[in-house]
């Protein structure tokens, strides 16, 4: 046993690359071969039991299995006079195993056709939902089974069922015959675009307007399920960009963690959700957090979309980082602007300075002297007049401003006198004291 468990595990990334048709075929070998395994070794505890029948005492008791596990073993091996015998004894027909798996999800994988019809006779459920939300439609349809599917079709079957990928049963048709009658079935039924788009986003609505809800009531946004999943691990799994983005307005956490150490970033990039981890990284989420088992969102990403995405995304962060760290190592000198004082001032000296103050001064005063001494032509007595009055105002001006701008220039002078006495202190000092 411990052999052909290690083969199963070898074989897994084989199988993973398969079509769901071979896929099929394959699970449908490999139970061939463990009912054959099992044959024999009944027949082998069989040959050894009597052999040792006067050593061991009789069997008091007997084994019994739940009534979900014979179920589904009868179903499987396509025994209908034992499933229609259990049916017939009140056994319901939408037992479930542990992955929520109904006998007519089974019957619809294996095109068990008269199974289906007992099971559906005794009342199944023909919408069932597993652990994935997929329907005995999804299973149908997927494994090409056209009768099937028409069976089920006519026992109500949901054409518009949506399952945890997002997908409807004739997104996963491959087989023609069997894609053609769902579309006419479809048609016939007026089913729309605008009714397919509605139906695909019908959970992501119901779950925003949820966390609407919670966020008007205040309530915490980041409180975890029994598994540790926060409501963004949801969205991020299933791609709910709306909720999601609701969620990070709100302040949501992006690096909480569930019982298996996986952030939401973990989450969207194990389904594939590419616009979500954009949004989750664009929002802070770290590209290196680790998993109980030490697995990064990259490690878990089987997309190769997402993990071309992640890896452009990984390389653009460490090169920012890099850039970061560059700049706290090295000082940064404030380059001066293009219309700097400094500039200025460091091209003309101080003695330079004052003896422009003093020129523009002096040549201020003469151009003032000579508007006093020149006549204007006059054209009658009151314009005479006028002029005189003004030559007499700027004759006044021009006496008072003479002196006042001299003593403005040797003002200038002492004070340029002092600044060049700084300068020279200042390199003074800087000989002195390097």
């Amino acid at each position: 046993m411990a052999a052909e468990h290690g083969e199963l595990l070898a074989e897994m990334a084989t199988v993973g690359r398969l079509s769901a048709t071979e896929r099929l075929k394959h699970a449908q070998k490999r139970r061939a071969q463990q009912l054959k395994t099992w044959a024999q070794m009944e027949k082998d505890a069989a040959r050894g039991s009597r052999a040792k029948a006067d050593k061991r005492k009789a069997r008091t008791t007997k084994i019994k299995f739940p009534h979900a596990i014979t179920l589904l073993d009868a179903a499987a091996r396509n025994d209908v006079e034992e499933v229609r015998e259990m049916l017939n004894s009140g056994i319901s027909p939408d037992l479930v195993n542990e992955d929520g798996l109904t006998a007519l999800h089974q019957c619809c994988i294996d095109d068990f056709v008269e199974i289906v019809q007992c099971l559906l006779d005794a009342g199944a459920c023909v919408n069932a939902c597993d652990s994935e939300l997929w329907t005995p439609l999804h299973a149908a349809a997927t494994c090409g089974h056209t009768g099937l599917v028409q069976l089920l079709i006519q026992a109500g079957a949901d054409l518009l069922a949506v399952n945890a990928d997002g997908n409807m049963p004739y997104d996963l048709c491959e087989d023609e015959a069997t894609l053609e009658l769902l579309e006419m079935v479809m048609a016939e039924q007026g089913i729309t675009q605008d009714r397919i788009d509605e139906c695909r986003g019908a959970k992501e609505a119901a779950m925003l307007a949820d966390t609407q809800a919670l966020v008007q009531s205040g309530a915490d946004l980041n409180t975890q399920d029994d598994n540790g999943a926060t409501l963004l691990h949801i969205a991020s799994a299933n791609g709910y960009i709306s909720v999601a983005e609701l969620l990070l307005e709100h302040r949501a956490q992006v690096e909480v963690k569930d019982c298996d150490g996986w952030t939401p970033l973990h989450a969207a990039s194990c389904w594939g959700q590419i616009q979500m981890v954009e949004l989750l990284v664009a929002h802070g989420a770290s590209l290196n957090s680790k998993s109980i088992l030490e697995e990064t969102p990259l490690d878990v990403c089987m997309d190769e979309e997402v993990r071309a995405k992640l890896m452009d995304l990984k390389h653009k962060h460490d090169a920012i980082m890099k850039s970061q760290d560059r700049q706290k190592g090295t000082l940064q000198r404030r380059a001066s602007s293009t219309g700097s004082r400094g500039k200025v001032v460091r091209r003309v000296s101080v003695n330079e300075r004052s003896s422009l103050y003093r020129r523009e001064h002096h040549k201020e005063a003469m151009v003032w002297q000579e508007r006093g001494r020149q006549p204007e032509p006059q054209d009658d007595d009151e314009d005479r007049q006028t002029d005189n009055e003004l030559n007499q105002h700027a004759s006044t001006v021009s006496r008072l401003s003479i002196p006042v701008l001299q003593s403005q220039a040797s003002t200038f002078f002492i004070q340029s006198s002092f600044i060049n006495l700084l300068i020279t202190l200042l390199n003074y000092c800087r000989l002195m004291f390097p």
